[in-house]
């Protein structure tokens, strides 16, 4: 177990882990009274993992998580009333309002995401570390990710272009045990997850992530790696979420006694007691770390109310459009010119018009105009295609001797 490092280090790691952990219990209220919309996703217990890794990054340093990152954007600095105001859907949130709990983002902190999709970080992580390459930055990216990601295609396809490039970026699975509700022995053949990119030829490690200095000490050794020597490396943490996978979670999957066992490393609780044992904090510090994490948390709730909800006017702002109208759009692959999706009929393409008439007319099928999909759907069911001609049998020669 490391040493305790300065009181001002212990202290600030406490509070850190105090607000977030104050934030996840008041973000799940919001959501039961209908406050907070969308999908919720809390981070309860995993607090040590994510403040030990966020701690030991620099400023430059560029942190991408998953869904479950409310905490992650607030270890990197993010203010707790941006976040909250963001699960409401105000305009003062971390994203306008736009991305909600799911996709938090805060790129002055350097912190891009929260993203919704299993695994999708891991690419988009490979690319931060590749930008910093090119710009000649003296940057790291730290990744996140749950272990359920680890069985994703894009896993093997990361690690495999990180060893590859030799590029500065540090892998950290926040293993909780659980792929939504799924076990680990479930869903991995493979149930250490430090060992899943030695084939790539990236090192990985086993940690307990309930204990806020060991995750502080592992990741200060990997981000040191990928700064210094550009090895990529993996981290598996163990921790556990003493919530359900989101709010919407029965947790049907696992028994209340293993909960409850967890519960007895809580990283917050059993941190607290041995710097008050050490007589590194006391009790009065202690109880001034909770007070100023209620009140930080409180003021968020009432800054995410007083903040309006983004205008209806602003609804297609921040869109990928193709010109000032609003609508949807498509493109044919046999021309390079999108047209209205809506009114296909009136503005595709000429060349894809023809096309599309010279296709009909080859299978077989009636010349007419394309019928519009958003209005008539299949416009070939329950129609019999026409024959468009007997096709003649080859001719065979016949050998003949030399």
């Amino acid at each position: 177990m490391p040493d305790l490092p300065d009181a001002a280090t212990c202290y600030e790691l406490l509070a850190r882990m105090a607000l977030i952990r104050r934030f996840e219990e008041e973000a799940g209220r919001q959501y039961q009274r209908a406050r907070a919309g969308g999908f919720l996703h809390l981070a309860i217990g995993e607090e040590a993992t994510i403040v030990g890794t966020a701690s030991v990054m620099r400023e430059e340093d560029y942190l991408i998580g998953t869904y479950r990152t409310h905490g992650h954007a607030i270890a990197r600095g993010t203010e707790p009333k941006r976040v909250m105001a963001e699960l409401f859907g105000r305009v003062d949130g971390t994203s306008g309002g736009r991305g909600g709990s799911m996709h938090i983002f805060d790129r002055d902190r350097r912190f891009l995401g929260g993203y919704g999709i299993v695994g999708g970080n891991l690419p988009i992580a490979a690319g931060l570390a590749l930008s910093a390459e090119y710009k000649g930055e003296d940057a790291v990216t730290v990744c996140m990710f749950g272990d359920g990601a680890s069985n994703a295609g894009n896993f093997g396809e990361t690690m495999n272009l990180a060893a590859l490039w030799k590029l500065p970026v540090l892998f950290l699975v926040e293993n909780n045990l659980y792929g939504m509700g799924t076990s680990i022995e479930r869903h991995s053949a493979q149930t250490d997850l430090s060992k899943k990119a030695e084939g790539y030829g990236i090192p990985g490690s086993q940690i307990d992530g309930m204990d806020v200095l060991t995750v502080r000490e592992a990741v200060e050794e990997g981000i040191r790696l990928a700064r210094e020597e550009r090895r990529p490396t993996l981290i598996e943490a163990f921790t556990y979420r003493y919530r359900g996978h989101s709010a919407a979670d029965p947790e049907v999957y696992r028994k209340r006694e293993e909960v409850e066992e967890w519960r007895e490393k809580d990283p917050i609780e059993t941190f607290a007691r041995r710097c008050a044992e050490a007589g590194v904090l006391g009790e009065r510090e202690v109880r001034e770390v909770r007070e100023k994490a209620e009140e930080q948390v409180l003021a968020a709730v009432e800054f995410a109310e007083a903040s309006p909800e983004p205008p209806l006017d602003t609804l297609y702002e921040n869109l990928y459009v193709l010109d000032s109208d609003t609508g949807w759009y498509a493109v044919d692959e046999r021309s390079p010119e999108p047209h209205r999706g809506e009114r296909e009929e009136e503005t595709m393409p000429d060349a894809a018009r023809e096309l599309a008439e010279a296709g009909a007319a080859y299978a077989g099928q009636p010349s007419a105009p394309r019928p519009n999909p958003a209005k008539e759907g299949d416009a070939q069911i329950g129609t019999e295609p026409e024959v468009a001609g007997e096709v003649e049998e080859p001719e065979i020669a016949e050998e003949v001797d030399d």
